[in-house]
């Protein structure tokens, strides 16, 4: 039976209990402090402040980061015509809003992080698993991103002030001096915004929104000017028949994979969700809509400089690069920096704060935890990773070929398995008899699926004689991971739904 307490967190209950009733009156709820901290916490449903625009700011960010246009122009460059491009990301759209639409709810439903809603798969310690898989994909990346935009503004600083030049002769560590000052700079920016939490990073991600749309729609007009409104449609020869509907649902696969990180902890942000129908808004808005807006970019931008002088460029940055007025150039560039900061706190800087809070709850709290992830990294050299094709490829490639399968596993388990019925209180306890328990903490069903699924995503990812299947490897992972969960898994028949509200804490921070 739900006991009812007068304050969230670790405050008594509103009927005395005891010592002799075997229940410790400062922790009433049995929580375990290696389980649970104010930011591990579920939070309040009063006080949540993600709506629909929140969540529509988050897409608004990601879908147009450089990464998405080079993966878009590359497509372009590759044969497919416009239509079959926008055919491509509209399917891929579709199958996103599914996607994220049922992992956000579990974030709404239960206000968990993604650490603390693995638990519901792999128990109670088995959870660090995929916590620190998909935290170690998130933080070299976010070296990686902050590195990128670092040259950004190492040529922003150089057409201020040419005299700046000079610092780049000189190296330290595979980076040259100026490198060094714009990669710390964008790096201090991007520790100072989360260390105020999750409401300053949704603050952020809603102002920045709107400039990156206004900055690209700028853009788009721009190039439509110079071209004398003239767009090419293809560079030539275009798919047909069954080639063309191959590549339309490769591209669009491929679409989805590149999301395969959002929709493994899209929960992190979903917990501060006002409503389920905050979700479905958000995502309607950002992800359907938002990713034809951004097709329209693509092929706006790409089509008026084809049709300029016959040559597909590689990114906005071409585009930017390219405005002959000093000022708006900057303008551009900040813009693109702006974008570059929103897309890492969202994609690559929440997911080790939460691993790293989850791994040590008594002695990190968000902020805490948010400061190592940003010191991790820097120290780890980001660029010299960048540059180094072993580890893009077979280090981050095989952590992330491994996201699929834990999709597969966790959503196998929530919706099928547990039918969206899950005892909060639970995850947060480490009593033998609790649901999430398991053997010592851990579902050892769960790992063994995560092995069999992961050899699969391995095989699909590195063996060069599937990669006609390889634009699939994300779905053939999480399916992988799906069906041999549903095949070692035990089936429940006793499935409780008890919410966290006795133990939540306000969205605050």
């Amino acid at each position: 039976m739900r006991q009812n307490i007068s304050e969230p967190g670790l405050a008594a209950p509103a009927v005395a209990l005891t010592p002799s009733q075997g229940i410790d009156p400062a922790n009433p709820h049995e929580l375990s402090p290696t389980l649970y901290n104010q930011d591990l916490a579920p939070t309040t449903r009063n006080g949540r402040s993600w709506n629909a625009y929140s969540i529509f700011t988050l897409w608004a960010n990601d879908v147009h980061s450089l990464g998405n246009y080079a993966f878009a122009i590359g497509l372009f460059a590759l044969g497919m015509s416009a239509g079959q491009i926008l055919g491509a990301l509209a399917i891929g759209a579709a199958l996103l809003f599914v996607l994220l639409s049922l992992s956000g709810y579990m974030g709404e439903k239960t206000g968990v992080p993604f650490p603390v809603m693995s638990r519901i798969a792999f128990g109670i310690n088995g959870a660090q698993i995929p916590a620190l898989i998909r935290g170690a994909v998130a933080i070299a990346w976010f070296g990686i991103q902050t590195y990128l935009a670092s040259q950004v503004l190492s040529v922003m600083v150089v057409a201020v002030a040419p005299g700046a030049a000079t610092l780049e002769e000189s190296s330290f560590l595979g980076l040259n001096m100026l490198g060094w000052i714009c990669f710390v700079a964008l790096w201090a920016v991007q520790l100072v915004i989360v260390s105020y939490g999750m409401e300053m990073i949704r603050k952020y991600e809603a102002f920045a929104g709107p400039v990156i749309l206004v900055t690209f729609l700028a853009l788009a007009i721009w190039m439509l000017f110079e071209s004398g409104f003239n767009i090419s449609l293809s560079t030539g020869e275009t798919k047909t028949g069954g080639q063309m509907w191959a590549a339309m649902f490769g591209a669009a696969a491929l679409w989805v994979s590149i999301y395969g990180t959002f929709v493994l902890n899209f929960c992190d942000f979903t917990r501060g969700a006002s409503s389920k129908q905050a979700i479905i808004k958000g995502n309607f808005f950002g992800i359907p809509l938002n990713m034809l807006f951004f097709g329209a970019i693509v092929v706006v931008l790409t089509g008026t400089q084809f049709s300029i002088n016959g040559k597909v460029i590689t990114s906005p940055s071409d585009v930017v690069g390219a405005i002959p007025n000093t000022f708006l150039l900057l303008l551009a560039s900040a813009a693109l920096l702006v974008l570059t900061i929103a897309v890492n706190l969202m994609a690559n800087f929440v997911a080790p704060t939460y691993a790293l809070t989850n791994l040590f709850p008594k002695k990190l709290n968000f902020r805490s935890a948010a400061m190592i992830s940003g010191v991790i990294g820097l120290v780890i050299l980001p660029w010299n990773m960048y540059n180094s094709p072993e580890i893009i490829n077979y280090f981050l490639g095989g952590l992330g070929a491994l996201l699929g399968p834990l999709f597969g596993i966790i959503m196998a388990d929530y919706w099928l398995i547990r039918r969206a019925r899950i005892n909060v209180m639970d995850l947060y306890r480490t009593n033998p008899e609790g649901t999430y328990y398991f053997t010592r903490g851990v579902n050892y069903r769960a790992v063994t699926a995560l092995v069999i699924s992961s050899a699969i995503a391995l095989v699909l990812a590195f063996v060069p004689a599937l990669h006609v299947v390889g634009s699939f490897a994300w779905f053939l992972g999480s399916g992988a991971g799906a069906l041999a969960y549903l095949a070692l898994a035990k089936r429940h028949n006793d499935l409780v739904d008890i919410e966290g509200e006795p133990i939540a804490v306000a969205p605050t921070h």
